[in-house]
Parts: structure tokens; C-alpha cells; sequence
């Protein structure tokens, strides 16, 4: 699992507190009139159930009398109730089960929205399928007491308490012999109840780590197969799997007890009372009518209690998975918006400033990835980073879009810094082609237009032909409508990456971020691309990362990287006749290494 075992105890302990589910309350509040009707159906209906036992008494009691009508008017009166109480609950459960979907989606949409917008450092501490586990598998749980638990929960609470009062009116003697078993069945309640809630947390967290460890399983499955590594794999998913299935087996083996303990319990005892009730009858002491009548609110009160404890259970594990979804929706982003933010200006020119810049990743803390970084980018410049791997380059990339925030110093766009800024705002401004491009499970159009949403099918086509990407789109069997399948299986990395050129292109962005944009791509592509990129930098800020120093060679200026400082900046003969690194790079890409580059 991500976590260790003891913080995962930890979280567990939570679930203790069922009173977790009173945080829901912001998601229901909007549908306060839909909460009412389902309220007022339900009380209805828990009502008539208390009231039918008495119409059920007159009919036996007048069973013997010798006025037809007054009998018939009984067992009309019975079935008026039975009317009333199959209306009442109908609506109950349609009100409920409606309230119950349309609180989950909310819940669903506020956990999406939520995570969608956190920086990459919450991904660096929490498995992507276990989020998917927590939206999917805890909101089902959750709609299940919604829709259903809490509402027969409530309606069990009142034919309880309905019900024994009605039993005291209807014999009290009999009464105060049931309520000696009350003890008796709080008791396992109480204590295995508490052992049901561990375990329905543990049982939560093993299935959140098994979709985990298959999401990341599935999102790589043809690395996994290269390397024969299925074996393992299925293994390691086993394991969690086995886990998951342990905790939820002990959790459903001690149910199951607390089932059978209350059940006998209740049930035994009410036989006893019964017992005494019958003789009580014999010997003329209270009616057959009123002994039907106090046994049917026994069974009532006895079903209430059995039901109360199956949902306990189903409650306690809904409070586990609310707790999980919370923790969600109230975890602090690294990466904050200003509450005020100031306006990007208008128009951006696209100077890029870098002040005394310094910065570890939160997974790496005793490493920095920049360090001291002191750096102008004019507008419309085109500046080039190479170096070694791990040289800090592409956190370049990553700190100019702010999906981190820097230890010390700032990073300024144009005078503003970027902090000072909502990031939505300034990143509508950049347009970026990742080194690993993402191509979604769309048409090849829509992969495209992901860079600008009301862009037009022409414009769309026109970035396309600039990426070079025109041709091999076309060829498709649906051209651009063609399904390019998840993550673009369909496409070869060097289409996926023109793709991604396209859709950047289309933005039509002032700043331009290239990070090994050209990486996958053969020769001649590479050629074509090269010259669309050309034309793209055109009177924008570029900035391209690279290991290919032929891809950068004709920059305005190659800033040198190595270990997160900047070495050396420069243009490429300059540069070469400077020697140093990036001497030694050029070397061995141009040469082979057997002699200097000039």
C-alpha cells in the first residue's frame, strides 16, 4: 500500500466516529425540500405501521359479534391503512432513492473538481487509482445510506420507539418483561459494533490499494508485457486483492455474529414474553385481540432492532468512506491561488524572469532541482536549455507553469509574478508539448482542438498541416473523426508527438514551451516539424528542452544546465568555442567524440 501500516491504522481509528456522516450535511443542505418529503413520507408510513396493529385488534376482538357492518368497517379500515401505507412508502423510497443519486453525483463532481485542479505534488503522495477507488467504490457506498440505510434506519428508530410505547398502552406488565432483554442484545452491539468499524476501514483501504496497484498495472501493461513481468504483476495485484478479501471476510464473520447474537436474542426473549402473554389470556386477564395486538408490535420492535443492527454496520463503513472523500475535498494544495489575484497583462508579451530561483521536489527534499537560478527571457526570444539528465531543465518547464512554487526567490511573467496571478489566467497564455505528449481517448480532431475548445474544423486542419501531422491524420480510416483509442494506441509515438505540435500550434499561445518536442520523431518528420516549430516561435517566447543539440542550435541563446545551476549561456559557437559542457556535448553527438566540434 502507499502507506505504511501504522498511519493506516491510524486513519482506520477515524471511523470510529460515525457522527463522520454529519459531513455530508453541505451536500444534502441544497435539497432541503426533497430531505423534507422524504422525512414527511417517512414518518407517514412509519405511523400507519403503528397504527395497523390496532385495527388488527379490532377485527379479532369483533370477530364473534353479531353486527356484520361494524366488522366490515374493521377490515375496511385495514385495508385503507394497508392503502396508505404502500403509497407512503413508494413515495418514501423515491424521494430517498432520488435525493440519495443526486447528493452522490454532487459529491462526485465536488471530488473531481477538487483534485483536477491540485498541483502535481498531491499526485506524488497518492496513488491516481486510488483516488479512482475513493470517487468510484466509497460514493457507492455512501449512496447506499443515502438512498437507503439512513432512511430505513430512521424508520426502524420510530416504529422502535413508536412501537414500545404502544406496547406499554397495550400491556405493561408485558412491556417491562421485554424491556429486560434490551441489555442483553445492546451489549454485542456495542462491542462487536466497534470491532465491525476497524474492520470496514481496513476492508476500504485494501480495495483502494488493489484499484491502485491495477490502474497502474493496466496504464503500463505494454511495458509489463515487454519485459515478461506479468507473473509478478498478477502477483502483486493477488496479494492486495487476497488483503482486501481477508479484512472484508473478518468484517462481514463478525456482522454475521452481531446478526445471529441480536437476532436470538431478541426473538427468544419475545417468545418468552409471549408465553406469559397466552396464559395471560387463558385466565381472562387480557383480550386475544390485544395479545395480537402487543405481538405484532413485539415482532415490529424486535425487526427494528435487527434491522438497526445490519445498518449500524452499513453506516459505520459509509462514515469510513466519507472520511476518505473529506480528507479529499479538505486537503491543502501546495500550489495556492492568491485570493486576490492581480491581472495578467494585457497584452502578454511573453518576458519570462527568473529570481534567485530555488527548488527541491517534495518527494526529494535533500535534492535540489534548481538552485540559485538567476535568468531573463526577452519577449519573443527563443532560449534553449540542454544538459545532462536530471539537469533541472524540464522543472524549468514545470516551474514556469507553476505546478510547483519555488522554495526561494520568484518566477515573473512579464513583470507580474506568478504567484501574484490566478494560474488559470497566466496558463491560458502558454502552450506546452510535454516530452511524453498526452493523447486523450478521442478523435484525432478533438485530440487537436484539446488545444483551444471553439477553434473551427478549418483552423484545426490548419495546425494539423503546419505539424506536419495533415497527412498521416488523413490516411486514417475516418480521417480526422478516427478514434485514436486510450492514450493514442493507435498512433506511433513520432504521429503522437505531431499531434501534440498540432494542438499547441492551435493554441496560438504567446509563450511557447517545448519540452523534447521532438524527441520520437524520425528524420524526415523531424525536419518537417522543425520547420512548423520555425514558423510557431515566430514573435513568441519559445523555450525548448532538449538532448539533441541539432535541434537547438538555431535558438537566439543556449542557457547551459547541469545539477540545477546554470553553467554556461551562450550560442551554439559560441558556445563550442567556449568548450566546457556543452563543448563536450556537441563533441560526442557530432562527432562521436574523436574529435572537438568547431
Amino acid at each position: 500500500m502507499a502507506r505504511n501500516d501504522a498511519s493506516a491504522a491510524a486513519e482506520r481509528e477515524k471511523s470510529k466516529r460515525v457522527g463522520a456522516l454529519s459531513r455530508l450535511w453541505p451536500f444534502l443542505n441544497p435539497y432541503r425540500t426533497l430531505v423534507g418529503g422524504a422525512a414527511l413520507a417517512l414518518v407517514l408510513t412509519a405511523c400507519v405501521s403503528l397504527i395497523l396493529p390496532m385495527a388488527v385488534r379490532r377485527v379479532v376482538d369483533n370477530f364473534g359479534t353479531a353486527d356484520a357492518a361494524l366488522l366490515n368497517l374493521y377490515f375496511g379500515a385495514a385495508m385503507g391503512l394497508a392503502g396508505l401505507l404502500a403509497v407512503g412508502t413508494g413515495l418514501r423510497y423515491a424521494l430517498v432513492t432520488r435525493l440519495g443519486e443526486r447528493v452522490v453525483a454532487d459529491i462526485r463532481m465536488a471530488v473531481f473538481d477538487r483534485i483536477i485542479g491540485m498541483s502535481p505534488a498531491f499526485f506524488e503522495r497518492i496513488m491516481t487509482g486510488e483516488v479512482l477507488s475513493r470517487i468510484t467504490t466509497d460514493t457507492t457506498l455512501i449512496l447506499s445510506v443515502i438512498g437507503s440505510s439512513i432512511s430505513v434506519a430512521l424508520r426502524n428508530v420510530l416504529i422502535f420507539f413508536g412501537g414500545l410505547a404502544l406496547m406499554l398502552l397495550t400491556s405493561a406488565k408485558l412491556t417491562g418483561l421485554v424491556l429486560l432483554i434490551v441489555p442483553a442484545v445492546i451489549v454485542p452491539i456495542l462491542t462487536l459494533g466497534r470491532k465491525l468499524r476497524g474492520l470496514s476501514r481496513e476492508n476500504q483501504d485494501w480495495i483502494a490499494a488493489s484499484s491502485g496497484s491495477a490502474s497502474e498495472a493496466l496504464l503500463s501493461v505494454q511495458a509489463v508485457q515487454a519485459f515478461t513481468h506479468e507473473k509478478e504483476t498478477r502477483d502483486t495485484f493477488a496479494v492486495v486483492t487476497e488483503k482486501s478479501f481477508d479484512a472484508a471476510r473478518r468484517r462481514i464473520t463478525t456482522r454475521a455474529v452481531m446478526t445471529v447474537i441480536v437476532i436470538f436474542l431478541v426473538f427468544s426473549g419475545v417468545v418468552g414474553v409471549l408465553w406469559i402473554g397466552a396464559n395471560d389470556v387463558r385466565q381472562g386477564s387480557m383480550s386475544a385481540g390485544a395479545l395480537v395486538q402487543f405481538v405484532i408490535y413485539s415482532v415490529m420492535v424486535a425487526g427494528a432492532v435487527a434491522a438497526l443492527s445490519e445498518i449500524w454496520g452499513e453506516l459505520q463503513r459509509a462514515a469510513g468512506a466519507t472520511e476518505r472523500l473529506v480528507e479529499l475535498l479538505d486537503t491543502e494544495d501546495a500550489v495556492q491561488d492568491p485570493a486576490q489575484p492581480a491581472q495578467v497583462p494585457n497584452p502578454v508579451r511573453g518576458q519570462i524572469t527568473f529570481e534567485g530561483v530555488s527548488f527541491q521536489y517534495p518527494a526529494r527534499p535533500q535534492q535540489s532541482a534548481l538552485d540559485g537560478i538567476n535568468l531573463v527571457i526577452e519577449p519573443g526570444e527563443t532560449v534553449a536549455f540542454v544538459g545532462p539528465s536530471g539537469a533541472g531543465k524540464t522543472t524549468i518547464i514545470q516551474m514556469i507553469q507553476r505546478f510547483y512554487d519555488p522554495q526561494a526567490g520568484q518566477i515573473l511573467l512579464d513583470g507580474v509574478a506568478l504567484n501574484a496571478m490566478a494560474r488559470e489566467d497566466f496558463r491560458r497564455h502558454i502552450a506546452l508539448v510535454p516530452q511524453d505528449p498526452v493523447i486523450f481517448a478521442s478523435t484525432a480532431r478533438e485530440n487537436i482542438r484539446f488545444g483551444r475548445p471553439d477553434a473551427s474544423d478549418a483552423e484545426v486542419e490548419d495546425a494539423a498541416i503546419a505539424a506536419a501531422a495533415h497527412d498521416f491524420i488523413k490516411a486514417l480510416p475516418d480521417g480526422y473523426d478516427s478514434q485514436v483509442g486510450e492514450r493514442g494506441v493507435m498512433l506511433s509515438g513520432g504521429q503522437k508527438q505531431r499531434i501534440a505540435i498540432a494542438r499547441a500550434i492551435l493554441r496560438d499561445a504567446p509563450v511557447l514551451l517545448l519540452d523534447e518536442a521532438t524527441s520520437a520523431l524520425d528524420a524526415e518528420s523531424e525536419l518537417a516539424v522543425q520547420r512548423a516549430v520555425d514558423v510557431l516561435a515566430r514573435g513568441r517566447t519559445t523555450l525548448i528542452v532538449a538532448h539533441r543539440l541539432a535541434t537547438v542550435k538555431k535558438a537566439d541563446r543556449i542557457v547551459v544546465m547541469d545539477q540545477g545551476r546554470i553553467v554556461a549561456q551562450g550560442t551554439h559557437d559560441a558556445l563550442v568555442v567556449e568548450g566546457g559542457l556543452y563543448a563536450r556535448l556537441a563533441r560526442l553527438q557530432f562527432t562521436d567524440g574523436q574529435s572537438s566540434a568547431a
